[in-house]
């Protein structure tokens, strides 16, 4: 049982790989034919961009996704908020 385990790992790390390969390909296919507006594809951005300006603050790649997870949350809180309060006072 101990030899299908390594198996078993690069199995799923090839599915991952392939599922992230094929959204790639068809996000940029649905941009080249006009469904996807252009803030929609940059907004997916942000993350990465926040990762890669903390991964030369910290100590690890690890810390870099963890703290970016954290400010990600902080700005959908954020988000939510404003949002909130935008629709409120366009109801009154």
């Amino acid at each position: 049982m101990d030899t299908i385990v390594p198996y078993a790992v690069w199995a799923a790390l090839i599915l991952g790989g392939l599922s992230l390969l094929s959204m790639v390909i068809f996000s940029l296919r649905n941009a080249y034919y006009g469904k996807v507006r252009l803030f929609s594809g940059v907004l997916l951005a942000v993350p990465v961009v926040i990762v890669g300006i903390f991964i030369p603050m910290t100590e690890s790649i690890a810390a870099a996704v963890i703290s970016a997870v954290l400010v990600m949350f902080v700005l959908a809180g954020i988000g939510m908020l404003i949002a909130g309060v935008r629709s409120m006072i366009l109801q009154a």
